[in-house]
């Protein structure tokens, strides 16, 4: 089990990344847009810089959602590797099976 700091750490991360997405997007836009002129481009990049750096989706980490591992964690799963495949085991994954051949 990962540490509670851990996994609240990341909740914190992710509401940020919702409070400021759309801000975020419209100063990108206005940095990208050629047709501005060089001061309002610098302008939104300055803005950009000063908004929370866990307001930044990449700074998110895809943890297990039983354990909170971070390392090994399936994305069609959202579980982690140990977890998913002591769920597969007892049968509560519908469509996946161990393989043999």
């Amino acid at each position: 089990m990962a540490k509670t700091s851990m996994i609240m750490r990341e909740v914190k991360r992710a509401k940020l990344v919702k409070k400021f997405a759309i801000k975020r997007a419209a100063l990108k836009e206005t940095i990208k847009d050629s047709k501005r002129s060089f001061e309002e481009r610098e302008d939104a990049r300055n803005k950009l810089q000063q908004l929370p750096r866990d307001s930044c989706p990449i700074r998110g980490r895809n943890r297990c959602r039983l354990t909170g591992r971070a390392h090994g964690v399936y994305r069609k799963f959202g579980l982690g590797r140990n977890e998913l495949r002591r769920l597969a085991m007892e049968g509560h994954v519908p469509g996946l099976v161990k393989a043999s051949w």
